[in-house]
């Protein structure tokens, strides 16, 4: 009996969130340029979006691209942008046949002109998508967010249009980038590190963590399922007992 086979379908995570990792480390394993493991871990990509919407969960959140990786060597940056064009335009027809609703969180306006413009067409093409909702984390920063959502909570204070007493943590989720979305129940890495890397992190408070060591292109949908047991294995309190809960 596979991964799949063995979970319940009553009791999937709503929303899973992946940090993508591994890609340029799997190039270099095969003694090729990093770019040979970022148009590989597309294929991944590809199988683990088809896994989710087949499985029925109903927000699936990717690590793409991070403000930090800006600073990642020119040749590099150029070379991930022009795939996630190249990639859009070929998956867009496959979004479509599956049903799959693309979202974008992040500062997209660091991304190039071009990049950008083909994100909103393909947005808009599929914004009556009523299957899985996929968000690509693009120039994507937590702190930069959080620091954005105070900074706009701020305003309306000084403004008068918020007193201080209606700061909640329902207020301040509103206005993060993922206001649209819930929080995820499950986050996996990939390429066997145990961080974080600012990712989501007012929005993974009580998020189930998953570590793998493969590297992200060889990552595939019997992975995602394996990941998905694991998480229904685990007794979820939110600070209560076990026997509150049970």
């Amino acid at each position: 009996m596979g991964f799949k086979e063995q979970i319940d379908t009553a009791r999937l995570p709503q929303h899973i969130a992946v940090i993508m990792d591994g890609n340029g480390r799997w190039a270099k394993e095969k003694g090729k340029l990093r770019v040979f493991g970022h148009h590989n871990g597309v294929l991944s990509v590809r199988d683990v979006v088809e896994g989710a919407g087949e499985l029925g969960i109903k927000y699936l959140t990717l690590y793409t691209f991070s403000s930090e990786n800006w600073n990642r060597p020119k040749f590099e940056v150029t070379a991930i942008m022009e795939l996630l064009i190249s990639t859009i335009n070929k998956e867009i027809k496959k979004l479509m046949e599956n049903n799959v609703r693309l979202n974008t969180i992040g500062d997209m306006d660091m991304l190039p002109k071009k990049c950008s413009d083909e994100l909103t067409s393909a947005i808009n093409k599929t914004a009556n998508n009523t299957g899985l909702t996929l968000t690509l984390a693009l120039s994507y920063s937590s702190r930069r967010e959080i620091l954005q959502a105070t900074q706009a909570i701020a305003k309306k204070v000084e403004s008068g249009e918020l007193k201080a007493t209606d700061i909640t943590e329902a207020v301040f989720s509103q206005h993060l980038h993922t206001s649209n979305l819930p929080d995820p129940e499950l986050l996996i890495r990939t390429s066997g590190e145990y961080r974080i890397s600012n990712y989501l992190l007012w929005q993974i408070a009580y998020a189930e963590l998953y570590f793998t060591d493969k590297l992200w292109p060889d990552f595939r949908r019997e992975d995602l399922y394996e990941a998905i047991l694991d998480f229904q294995k685990r007794e979820r309190r939110f600070g209560l007992t076990s026997e509150q809960v049970n």
